[in-house]
């Protein structure tokens, strides 16, 4: 298990990178790969099961990204665990790069092509079920935007997994509140999530998930059970860069020079402060 003081410097590092990645390709939904940095290291370090020197190990955990739009700090945290290469990375945004703008299964680490909104946690019960058929004793857990709750689907895969008693999957909602045109709320209510997911015989936990102490006692509580777990993550969108936080118009923007040299100075400040024990 690695130390939480270095996953939370992982995070800063993922969250650099992520900058560096959208500022070259001049092209990336950032506001929601900042929100989603703690728990993809969390989930990637300290969790799950994987290895990236076998990415297709038999018994691996399963995830999947079904908020496949904050695709860059999905690609920022498989390099930093060593399942892709650094000059993999740098040719996001190029000609011919295998580096999509959503996941796909050509890149070593991910499992499942996303980023049609809604099909995640079907794709993860189906996993679910599969490794319960087979008697295989892997987890599956799937990371879910909030304002990708306005799709029907999800709702219909969570009736499944309370009725198959899918204790073996575990579904992360970043609730960051924001979506692409506004609050989520407002476009499309989808409180109350808690009540929703218990009512279709899930467990439901709640977490700040930029904080990587509770994150991680969430996330290992989540077994044993005879249900399947639903971990609500309150999230900041844009979470490390003062003038992205909370922006709805950082949905999908690219930051000026100024503004990534702004963002840098930030984050050295923020690792200078653990460094320091702040």
């Amino acid at each position: 298990m690695t130390e939480v003081k270095e996953l939370v410097r992982l995070a800063v590092l993922v969250r650099r990178r992520t900058l560096e990645v959208v500022g070259k390709a001049s092209g990336g939904h950032i506001g929601g790969s900042l929100s989603s940095v703690d728990i993809l290291v969390a989930l990637h370090f300290a969790i799950m099961n994987i290895d990236p020197e076998n990415p297709e190990m038999k018994g691996r955990d399963r995830f999947i990204m079904s908020k496949g739009h904050s695709v860059e700090s999905y690609y920022s945290t498989l390099e930093s665990r060593g399942f892709i290469t650094s000059e993999m990375l740098d040719t996001y945004g190029q000609f011919n790069s295998i580096l999509a703008g959503h996941p796909t299964r050509k890149v070593p680490g991910i499992e499942f092509n996303s980023g049609a909104l809604g099909h995640g946690l079907s794709v993860g019960v189906g996993l679910a079920i599969a490794a319960k058929r087979s008697g295989e004793s892997y987890m599956t857990y799937v990371l879910m935007g909030d304002g990708e709750h306005g799709e029907g689907s999800i709702m219909e895969a969570a009736a499944s997994a309370g009725h198959y008693k899918l204790s073996n999957l575990v579904a992360i909602i970043d609730r960051n509140n924001l979506q692409i045109s506004g609050q989520t709320e407002e476009v499309c209510a989808i409180d109350d999530l808690e009540g929703k997911y218990r009512a279709c015989g899930w467990n439901v936990f709640f977490c700040n998930g930029h904080d990587m102490n509770k994150l991680l006692q969430v996330l290992k509580s989540t077994r044993p059970s005879e249900k399947p777990t639903l971990v609500i993550a309150h999230t900041v969108k844009g979470k490390g860069v003062s003038f992205m936080e909370n922006r709805a118009d950082w949905h999908h923007k690219v930051p000026t020079k100024e503004q990534l040299e702004q963002a840098f100075a930030e984050l050295d400040k923020r690792m200078e402060d653990i460094e320091n024990g702040r």
